[in-house]
């Protein structure tokens, strides 16, 4: 088949006005040009879409078939255009977005939460991802942005402090230490220990390590869990204690006490990392509204 668009935006006007004067005069082109484009369209198409007479235009039963699916052709075509010009202006289209614990349990949710009323065009496709996954994924364009702890330490990267969390304690309700109110990490020196597994948790054990090696010991591990789910279950059914980000505060769980850490002023740094050379224009709606947000650094607590 050899016709385009011309051919049928012609045949669509000459429909609906039944007149090749008036449709020409409509398509701002001379009525024999009209005549030449019907003749070619139904010459590829291989039928007669249109009998015609000396006073009267009107359409066969295959044009009438023919003029619906051209409406409907068209209206995709537009809609196409639509659709790439609001992609092109990052109104529309998909962001592929991966989050570690720490940043779903705190500040993130709001933030989505805010982006989605501003940008209901954009689709965020979300994903949870280990910080140590979060980062080959950036490398690899599997996602478009994510939230981790720490930064990715490359030149095309580009990386935003997004939050900061404290460090609590954890503990079972029963626990001879839920009621102490000064507690400091050395007080759990001796107590058995639930954290996340190395797989999921690494970025964050690696921190964890630190202090404890300051505060004079190293956490007795009895218990791995791969989600902050299974950590808190863990430790409400008096498996252990363990010390989690302070975004333990937004979630309730019975059984579970949460101590502040008096002697521990260090923070656990969430940031925001992105492809900055290669950026879609919606995933620049996003970071320019993540750093023009009132949702900025928090303060740990």
């Amino acid at each position: 088949m050899r016709f385009d668009l011309r051919h049928l935006r012609a045949f669509c006007a000459l429909s609906e006005e039944l007149h090749f004067n008036r449709a020409a005069e409509r398509l701002h082109i001379a009525q024999p040009a009209l005549s030449r484009t019907i003749q070619a369209l139904e010459e590829s198409v291989g039928v007669v879409l249109l009998k015609r007479s000396t006073r009267s235009v009107e359409l066969t039963a295959a044009g009438r078939a023919f003029l619906v699916q051209c409406r409907l052709g068209l209206g995709h075509l537009e809609h196409a255009v639509t659709v790439a010009r609001r992609t092109a202006d990052g109104e529309t289209g998909e962001l592929r977005i991966a989050y570690m614990d720490f940043a779903i349990n705190g500040r993130v949710p709001e933030l989505l939460r805010a982006f989605r009323e501003t940008h209901p065009g954009i689709r965020l496709n979300l994903s949870f991802l280990a910080t140590s996954h979060q980062k080959v994924a950036l490398m690899e364009h599997k996602i478009d942005l994510g939230f981790l702890i720490g930064t990715l330490d490359n030149p095309r990267i580009c990386n935003y402090p997004f939050d900061q969390e404290g460090y609590v304690a954890l503990l079972p309700a029963t626990h001879r230490l839920a009621n102490v109110k000064d507690l400091r990490l050395a007080d759990l020196a001796k107590e058995p220990f639930v954290l996340g597994n190395g797989e999921n948790w690494s970025a964050y054990r690696d921190r964890l390590f630190v202090l404890c090696h300051q505060a004079g010991f190293f956490p007795e591990i009895v218990q791995e869990a791969s989600s902050s789910e299974g950590i808190f279950g863990l430790v409400a059914a008096g498996t252990g204690v363990t010390v989690y980000a302070s975004c333990a505060r937004n979630i309730q769980r019975r059984g579970l006490v949460i101590r502040p850490l008096e002697d521990v002023r260090e923070t656990i740094p969430v940031f925001a990392a992105w492809n900055a050379t290669e950026a879609s224009p919606g995933l620049v709606r996003f970071t320019e509204f993540l750093k023009q947000s009132s949702i900025g650094l928090s303060t740990p607590g």
